[in-house]
């Protein structure tokens, strides 16, 4: 499973770039507003900084503008993966930046139709919101399910990026499903490390270590 982080503060990604977590990112108007930074500017320093996909999101609605948006997010650096909304307008965005070669990741996915509209318009990325599905008394790793079967069945090459990450039950449960991709921010990704039994057995360790005054140095 590719890991790409959910954030557009450029320390934040390093620490986990540094470590190899660090798949790809993805962007949104509202996390670039968060930074206090032009979206230019930063989307740019996030694209010389990780090899991946950066996602970054157009903010018109009507298709033409869109695809101009698209196209200008682009010229920026050569991974990025132009967002656009689960609407028709956003469809007909993707299939002329997918038509010109870009990669396109459609947002604010909700249902499996949706997904399967998506992936004949040529996205490159689908976005599921876990998350948001779950608030409403949802499952949203039904969600999941029902795109994988849908894509291995037809053999479609969309990737489909769990978002709307809110806990590491949802990362492991998008592993074990099959997601290609998921997105979390950078507090979720490093809470996976987090077991108390480790923390028991370290603590152990170093009781041992100390009273038998080891030293390796």
């Amino acid at each position: 499973m590719k890991f790409f982080v959910d954030t557009a503060e450029i320390d934040a990604i390093a620490e986990l770039n540094d470590l190899g977590m660090v798949d790809g990112v993805t962007t949104n108007p509202s996390l670039i507003k968060k930074s206090g930074r032009d979206i230019i500017e930063v989307t740019k320093e996030i694209c010389d900084l990780v090899d991946g996909p950066v996602s970054a999101e157009v903010t018109a609605t009507d298709a033409e503008t869109m695809i101009a948006e698209g196209r200008k997010l682009v010229e920026i650096a050569e991974n990025i993966a132009v967002k656009v909304p689960l609407t028709w307008d956003g469809l007909k965005a993707c299939k002329a930046l997918s038509d010109d070669g870009h990669m396109v990741n459609v947002t604010l996915c909700f249902s499996a139709n949706q997904a399967l509209l998506a992936a004949k318009a040529g996205a490159t990325f689908i976005s599921p919101f876990i998350g948001r599905l779950d608030d409403i008394n949802l499952d949203g790793m039904d969600l999941i399910a029902d795109i994988r079967d849908i894509y291995d069945n037809y053999g479609f090459e969309t990737q489909i990026l769990a978002a709307s990450i809110r806990s590491v039950n949802h990362v492991l449960e998008s592993a074990r499903i099959g997601a290609d991709v998921m997105t979390a921010p950078p507090a979720v990704i490093k809470s996976m490390i987090n077991h108390p039994l480790t923390d028991k057995g370290l603590d152990a360790f170093l009781k041992d270590i100390a009273a038998a005054d080891i030293k390796i140095l």
